[in-house]
């Protein structure tokens, strides 16, 4: 059973998969019976549905079992491993959620990147999900930017976003996370769930003419990484006081990262809100754009600056009962609290040695917690830590939300412990084993993302002249609110 798989990852900290690992060599060819196939998802599957306390959080069960048995009923032959990716990956992001992942083995994506399989060109999806090239790295440059893709060797772009967005994981029934995700990996996702091709026609219809273009394939060096992307300052914390208006920059809340960059989270969080205090400055902008979560210490400290009395972050922990018995009993209980049990569900109480499951007791607010108006930028990839903070502040009416819904769960995530067990064809399967529901409105924002207060719809041209119109909007939102 995997429950017992992945609690002996837990309690051992060894690597020891749901089925045999098998040494992957990069053959491409290599393809695995159609009963094989079935079998190791169906495993995969049952299994995590014991684990995973999220499993059936956004598809009930028998909407679930439609799904996986309509799907195996398409694999009538043997598949290779990228081809069994391609079944499964869908399956997995129908979970909704985030942290549940599955990749290929690195071997094999080593190798998809070096062959010049990847389309030559990068793309925007418009707030109408017209698709347009934003730059062409192809040697045709014939292929005009700006123009609006139509088509990929013959099949339409609606039909290959669909299939892609199916593909990409997200929390709940989010759509900016994937749509942002294409916007910045799109050959990546074209070439991992459609098609490894050397050659591409796109047909592209630009002013009033259509017209097809035969591109070659290319390796991936020339696409920017998305590090690269969201890397807007060098270092992960930043803060300036600008036109009387505190201005915030939060990258990431990994602590490695920022311990990376020679910063101290706490302290610098600290002199921030001691700067705001001593110039009285009325107004802050935190800027959380790309930020994809992190320790959830350093989000829900910086919540506190937000409160003068004390408040909740996260409501409770979940755990499932197979997962609870577990840590109930044999090695597990040296390093993990016993969950209790509270009706039909189970609590976790968290680890003994550690102190990083705290954050479902009553919080206390910070010494110098701020009193002026705030502002957060968001956009779809705001993820796990940093949508629970903005889902905290949101809720509890500390600040307006300026931008794109979040892609991380109003209501919370599944994430925490997260082992990692290999499938047939070296697959890897990420299984998040803890569910935080965070404290807010349990009727507000189901299946999505905080929602703006006021949404910002960027344009075409404002993504490729890289124009910051939401930072824009703060500032004008906050110069007409002060006349």
């Amino acid at each position: 059973m995997l429950t017992r798989v992945l609690l002996f990852i837990i309690c051992t900290l060894c690597i020891q998969p749901l089925f045999s690992q098998e040494s992957v060599a990069v053959d491409f060819e290599k393809k695995y019976h159609q009963d094989s196939i079935k079998k190791w998802t169906r495993d995969l599957l049952d299994g995590m549905s014991g684990g995973h306390p999220g499993f059936y959080w956004y598809t009930p069960k028998e909407r679930f079992d439609v799904i996986i048995d309509s799907t195996l009923q398409t694999v009538t032959d043997s598949l290779n491993a990228l081809d069994f990716y391609r079944k499964v990956k869908p399956l997995i992001a129908q979970i909704g959620c985030l942290h549940t992942t599955m990749v290929l083995p690195e071997a094999y994506e080593k190798a998809m990147e070096a062959t010049k399989t990847y389309i030559p060109i990068e793309i925007y999806i418009d707030e109408n999900r017209k698709v347009f090239i934003t730059k062409n790295h192809s040697e045709n440059r014939d292929v005009p930017v700006k123009g609006e893709l139509l088509s990929i060797n013959g099949k339409p772009i609606t039909s290959i976003i669909k299939t892609l967005m199916k593909a990409i994981p997200s929390d709940g029934y989010n759509q900016t996370e994937k749509i942002l995700a294409l916007n910045l990996r799109f050959p990546f996702w074209y070439q991992s769930m459609m098609e490894m091709t050397d050659t591409f026609t796109v047909k592209v219809a630009s002013g009033n003419t259509t017209k097809e273009y035969k591109i070659k394939g290319i390796t991936p060096e020339v696409f920017p990484s998305y590090e690269k992307f969201a890397a807007t300052n060098k270092e992960q914390l930043s803060f300036e006081i600008k036109e009387g208006v505190g201005v915030l920059k939060i990258q990431t809340f990994a602590k490695t990262l920022i311990k990376e960059n020679g910063q101290n989270f706490k302290g610098f969080i600290k002199d921030v809100f001691k700067t705001l205090e001593d110039q009285k400055t009325e107004n802050l902008i935190i800027d959380l754009r790309y930020n994809t979560g992190g320790t959830d210490s350093y989000a829900a400290l910086l919540a506190s600056y937000f409160f003068d009395s004390e408040f909740r972050y996260w409501d409770r922990i979940e755990v499932t009962e197979d997962i609870a018995n577990q840590v109930s009993k044999g090695s597990a209980k040296i390093f993990y609290s016993k969950p209790e049990k509270k009706g039909s569900t189970y609590l976790w109480k968290g680890a003994l040695l550690t102190k990083e499951f705290k954050y479902y007791k009553p919080q206390k607010p910070a010494k110098h917690n701020y009193k002026g108006n705030t502002y957060l930028l968001t956009n779809g990839f705001c993820m796990s830590s940093a949508a629970d903070f903005i889902a905290i502040l949101s809720d509890n009416k500390k600040a307006k939300v300026i931008g794109e819904e979040s892609a991380g769960g109003y209501q919370g995530n599944t994430s925490g412990l997260m082992p990692q067990v290999i499938i047939g064809g070296g697959l890897i399967v990420t299984v998040p084993l803890n569910k935080y529901i965070n404290a807010v409105d349990p009727t507000k924002n189901i299946g999505r993302g905080t929602i703006p207060d006021y949404p910002v719809i960027i344009s075409l041209e404002d993504w490729m002249t890289k124009n910051d119109v939401v930072k824009a909007y703060a500032f004008d939102l906050i110069k007409n609110n002060s006349q």
